[in-house]
């Protein structure tokens, strides 16, 4: 069964855009020059901005557990030997071919708190990334180096 995630805020996102908020409230309530209180201005902005636009985190739609995101990219020549791995032990892929071409790319969904990671090839085909494999569940302990 194919698992759906959705981009969501992660406690890091909230956490960065509040911090710039709350320093640029900090800087236009000084009583400084008014170029602190214009740099306090675009802080705020930046926060309230980063705030709408930041999604960094996933969830899965049916259960609502967080889940973070790895991206893996390898070239063509790789596509038959990952997915020949992936789909009986994910840890014995080779990273050392990592980064040497964008047609293929392995996603990872890993949640510490749930203890499971969900792998999946894609490869690319003209504008996108197209499944060439099933999403495969794992514990997160079986992936190893990929995460």
């Amino acid at each position: 069964m194919e698992k759906n995630f959705i981009r969501v805020r992660s406690t890091k996102d909230i956490t960065i855009s509040l911090t710039l908020t709350i320093a640029g409230g900090v800087l236009v309530a000084l009583p400084t020059a008014t170029s602190v209180n214009i740099l306090g201005f675009f802080m705020i902005f930046a926060g309230i901005i980063l705030f709408l636009m930041l999604r960094t985190g996933y969830k899965e739609t049916e259960t609502g557990d967080r889940y973070n995101k790895t991206e893996r990219f390898f070239s063509q020549g790789m596509r038959n030997e990952i997915a020949e791995k992936i789909a009986s032990k994910p840890s014995a892929v080779n990273l050392g071919e990592e980064d040497k071409g964008n047609a293929v790319r392995l996603d990872i969904y890993h949640s510490k708190q749930s203890g499971k990671a969900y792998i999946q090839l894609f490869e690319y085909v003209p504008y996108k990334y197209e499944p060439c494999t099933r999403q495969f569940e794992y514990e997160i302990s079986e992936t190893g180096k990929l995460i």
